[in-house]
């Protein structure tokens, strides 16, 4: 093991460019395991042309495009500043709106406006996301629960370092549903394992992951990095468990 040479492998992992939610450099590098519902296909049961559509969160629209949504018809928010300009060069000739969005307790949308707003991975608050809504106006989401990646953060960088809420999970958000009056259409929840077949690959993923990895650099965690390279020498890949959930609810 040239501990030399994998450092500088890692290092170079770490420092390559990101843009938009592409993870496609690692595409061959890692696997997930599949969930026991498809996110996709239950969004794209519920879009239709005539439908006003929010996409929350929108990264790179990426997901967004492959749903062909409609043309004057479609908004999508985004936080993150370079992501924001990355939607306006791309978004905008699809006939998609985008707009800026830092709080989200204040959306910057009329009342009553969406039929659906979809969300995949990116924070809400469900009393704002009912204001917009028209009546009978459906909420599709699926989110990172709590407990993702928290065991190899917590290896990796000491005693739960991942500074997400450990309880986001299923029934904190069907509770939130309940007292924002919202019925429930369809939920589920699932910990799933993603394999990585390289240490390069979980070194880029874990520096864009920031939040479950806060203060992860090569050079802070080396000696660790050894540890899951020989791991991975051993059997193959190492491996990570993650925590999904989705939910449907529908305005009242």
């Amino acid at each position: 093991m040239n501990l030399k040479k994998l450092k500088e492998i890692w290092k170079y992992e770490e420092q390559y460019s990101f843009k938009g939610w592409d993870f496609s450099h690692i595409n061959n590098r890692m696997e997930e395991e599949a969930l026991p519902w498809d996110y996709k296909k239950i969004v794209k049961s519920y879009i239709r042309d005539e439908k006003i559509l929010l996409d929350m969160g929108t990264g790179g629209g990426e997901f967004l495009l492959s749903l062909n949504p409609a043309p004057g018809k479609t908004y999508v928010t985004e936080s993150y500043l370079p992501n924001i300009e990355l939607c306006k060069e791309i978004l905008t000739p699809y006939g998609i709106e985008v707009r800026p969005v830092f709080d989200d307790s204040h959306l910057p949308f009329d009342d009553d406006y969406f039929d659906i707003a979809i969300n995949r991975h990116e924070s809400f608050c469900l009393w704002e996301i009912n204001r917009i809504l028209k009546p009978g106006g459906l909420f599709i989401t699926q989110q990172v629960g709590g407990m993702n990646n928290r065991e190899i953060s917590k290896f990796l960088l000491g005693e739960y370092p991942n500074i997400t809420d450990i309880d986001l999970n299923l029934d904190k958000i069907l509770q939130e549903a309940k007292n924002t009056g919202m019925k429930i259409i369809d939920t589920g929840e699932y910990f799933p394992k993603t394999y990585f077949y390289d240490i390069g690959a979980f070194v880029f993923y874990a520096k864009i992951i920031e939040w479950e990895f806060p203060g992860f650099s090569v050079e802070r965690c080396f000696d660790k990095l050894i540890e899951l390279q020989d791991k991975l020498e051993k059997q193959g890949h190492i491996e990570t468990l993650e925590h999904r959930y989705f939910l449907i609810v529908e305005k009242q």
